[in-house]
């Protein structure tokens, strides 16, 4: 199996036709949003947002003091 180099792929893509290319075009935005949502839906359970809680609720208690 041969493997392309990104800019194999690259003159590949430049060479499509506008309505092939507009298909990868919403394939990566499909692919990217899907990520993106796993990522979203990972931070909380990762921890990575506690800093956000944190932030809020020392701002909350330093205004009711």
């Amino acid at each position: 199996m041969h493997v392309k180099t990104t800019e194999d792929i690259q003159t590949d893509i430049e060479a499509l036709p506008r309505k092939e290319y507009m298909k990868i075009v919403h394939w990566f935005s499909e692919r990217d949003g899907k990520t993106w949502d796993k990522e979203i839906e990972m931070d909380p359970k990762s921890g990575k947002l506690d800093f956000l809680i944190e932030e809020e609720l020392a701002e909350k208690y330093e205004v009711i003091r």
